[in-house]
C-alpha cells in the first residue's frame, strides 16, 4: 500500500498533467482557424429612407474641383493672426507640433501654396476619378489603367490608404504600378478608393461601419467594376480592411501584400506577448533591431497612441475641434507625418517634415480632408472598429489563405515577426525587412515599395 507521501506526489503529478493537457488544449484552440462571420453583403449604410432602397449602380466620372469660395474662405482663415504659445526651450516635437514650425507651415500654405492652388488641383486630377454608389454610400476611387502593357500580364489591384492619409499618398506609386518595368512580367490596373468617410467618399449615417463592413464595400466595389479576383495592397487601415477582405472573401482574393502586417487573433496576441518577453525564441536575430522589447513597446503605446484612444471613444469631439479649423487640422495630421515617418524626428524643431516630403505634398493631403470636411467621418472608423461588436465577429481568427507578402520598413511604428503572423498567414510566401522608410512608404519611398511588391508578385505568380 503506497504511503501518504507517495499518494500526495502522485496527486500532484496527476494534477500537473491535467493542467498541462488543459493548457495545451486551450493553446491549440486559440490557434484554431475561426469561422467566417455571416455578414450582410448588401447592408445599407446611407441616410434613413422613406421608401425601399434602389442602388444606383452607375459608375460615373467624378469632378474633384473645389469651389473658389472655399479657397477664398480658407485664405481668409489663414490670414488671421496666429495666437500660438511659444514652445518650451529646447523642445522639438516631443510635446506635439512645435509652434515655430507651425508658423512656417501656415505662412507657406497662405503665401505660397494657395496662390498656386490651380496647379495643385490639376496635379490632384492627374488620374481619372470616379464615383459609384455602394450599399447606400457614394464611394470615390481612382482608376488607373496600364499605360504600357505590351508583353506584360495585367493584374487588377485594390490599393487602400489609411488614416491620416488619403489617395494622395499613391500619386508617385501608381505610375510605377501601371507603367511596369523590367523587374516584373506584370503591370497593374489600379483601383485606389477613398475609404468610406474619407475624402470624397461618403461616411455612414448610422453606427456599425467598422473595418469588416468596409471590407465588404471594397469587395463590392471591385465586383461592380468587373473584377471577380484581384490583388490587395495596403498599410494602416488599408492593411486591416484588406486583411479582412482577404479573410472573408478568399474566392475573390488573388493575393494580399501589406506594409503593416499584423495578427490580432487571440493566438497572435499571445505570441506577440511572448515575442516581446522572449524575443530570441520568436525573432530572427539579424532583424532584432526592428522589434521593440516590453519596456519600449509600453512606452511607445503610452507616448504615441493617445490619438487612437480619443478617436475610438470620442471621435466627434476631436472632429468638431478640427473641422473648419485649418491650422488645428494641419497640426494634428502633420504631427503624424513627422513621428510616424521616423520617431527620431520628434527631437527636431521642424519635426523633420521636409526630410522626406515637401510642404506641397503634405498640404495636398491636408487639403483633401479640409475641402471635403471629412475629418470627423474619417476618425469614426476607430470607434466603429475598436468595440465589442466588431471583436465578436472575430475576423482576426479567420486565416488569409491567399499568397501573402509582408514588407517591414524600419521606422514603422511597430513590426510583427513571422512567427507571430503564422496562424493568420498560413501562406506567407514573402517577408522582408527594409532599413529605410516608415509608416507611409507609398508616399515616402514609392520605388522601394514597388520593388518589394513586384518581388512578392513574382513569387505568387511565377
Amino acid at each position: 500500500m503506497p504511503s501518504a507521501t507517495t499518494t500526495f506526489v502522485r496527486i500532484l503529478i496527476g494534477g500537473f498533467a491535467i493542467l498541462v493537457a488543459v493548457g495545451y488544449k486551450n493553446y491549440r484552440d486559440l490557434g484554431a482557424p475561426g469561422k467566417r462571420p455571416d455578414l450582410d453583403n448588401n447592408e445599407y449604410w446611407g441616410p434613413k429612407l422613406k421608401g425601399s432602397y434602389q442602388e444606383n449602380k452607375a459608375v460615373s466620372p467624378y469632378d474633384i474641383s473645389v469651389a473658389p469660395e472655399v479657397i477664398a474662405d480658407l485664405k481668409a482663415q489663414l490670414e488671421r493672426p496666429l495666437k500660438l504659445q511659444e514652445p518650451l526651450e529646447g523642445v522639438g516635437f516631443e510635446y506635439g507640433f512645435n509652434a515655430k514650425e507651425l508658423n512656417k507651415v501656415v505662412k507657406y500654405w497662405r503665401d505660397s501654396y494657395l496662390p498656386k492652388w490651380n496647379e495643385r488641383e490639376q496635379l490632384l486630377k492627374k488620374f481619372k476619378h470616379f464615383q459609384t454608389e455602394i450599399q447606400g454610400l457614394r464611394i470615390h476611387f481612382i482608376h488607373a489603367k496600364p499605360s504600357n502593357a505590351a508583353g506584360k500580364k495585367v493584374l487588377p489591384l485594390l490599393l487602400m490608404h489609411g488614416w491620416p492619409g488619403t489617395v494622395r499618398e499613391f500619386y508617385d506609386f501608381i505610375p510605377l504600378l501601371t507603367t511596369g518595368s523590367d523587374k516584373s512580367d506584370y503591370v497593374f490596373e489600379v483601383i485606389a478608393p477613398s475609404l468610406p468617410g474619407y475624402g470624397w467618399s461618403q461616411g455612414a449615417s448610422r453606427t456599425g461601419l467598422g473595418a469588416a463592413q468596409v471590407s465588404v464595400i471594397m469587395r463590392n466595389l471591385m465586383l461592380r467594376l468587373g473584377f471577380n479576383k484581384f490583388l490587395i495592397q495596403g498599410g494602416d487601415w488599408g492593411s486591416i480592411v484588406g486583411g479582412n477582405l482577404a479573410s472573408l472573401f478568399p474566392e475573390n482574393t488573388l493575393g494580399y501584400h501589406s506594409n503593416l502586417c499584423s495578427n490580432n487573433s487571440p493566438m497572435g496576441n499571445l505570441r506577440q506577448l511572448f515575442a516581446t518577453l522572449f524575443p530570441s525564441f520568436y525573432i530572427d536575430s539579424q532583424y532584432a533591431n526592428f522589434y521593440k522589447g516590453l519596456g519600449d513597446t509600453l512606452f511607445m503605446i503610452l507616448e504615441e497612441f493617445g490619438y487612437a484612444h480619443i478617436q475610438a471613444t470620442k471621435p466627434d469631439t476631436i472632429g468638431t475641434a478640427l473641422a473648419n479649423n485649418p491650422v488645428g487640422l494641419a497640426a494634428y495630421i502633420l504631427e503624424k507625418f513627422s513621428t510616424w515617418t521616423n520617431a527620431e524626428y520628434k527631437k527636431l524643431e521642424d519635426g523633420g517634415l521636409t526630410k522626406d516630403f515637401t510642404y506641397d505634398q503634405l498640404l495636398d493631403n491636408i487639403m483633401i480632408y479640409y475641402v471635403t470636411n471629412s475629418i470627423t467621418t474619417s476618425v469614426r472608423l476607430y470607434s466603429e472598429t475598436m468595440n465589442s461588436a466588431q471583436m465578436s465577429l472575430d475576423v482576426d481568427s479567420v486565416p488569409i489563405t491567399a499568397p501573402a507578402g509582408c514588407a517591414r520598413f524600419f521606422n514603422e511604428i511597430a513590426h510583427t515577426p513571422d512567427s507571430v503572423l503564422a496562424n493568420k498567414f498560413p501562406n506567407l510566401i514573402h517577408s522582408t525587412h527594409h532599413s529605410d522608410g516608415g509608416h507611409f512608404p507609398a508616399f515616402q519611398v514609392p520605388q522601394q515599395l514597388y520593388d518589394d511588391f513586384v518581388a512578392y508578385v513574382k513569387k505568387a505568380f511565377p
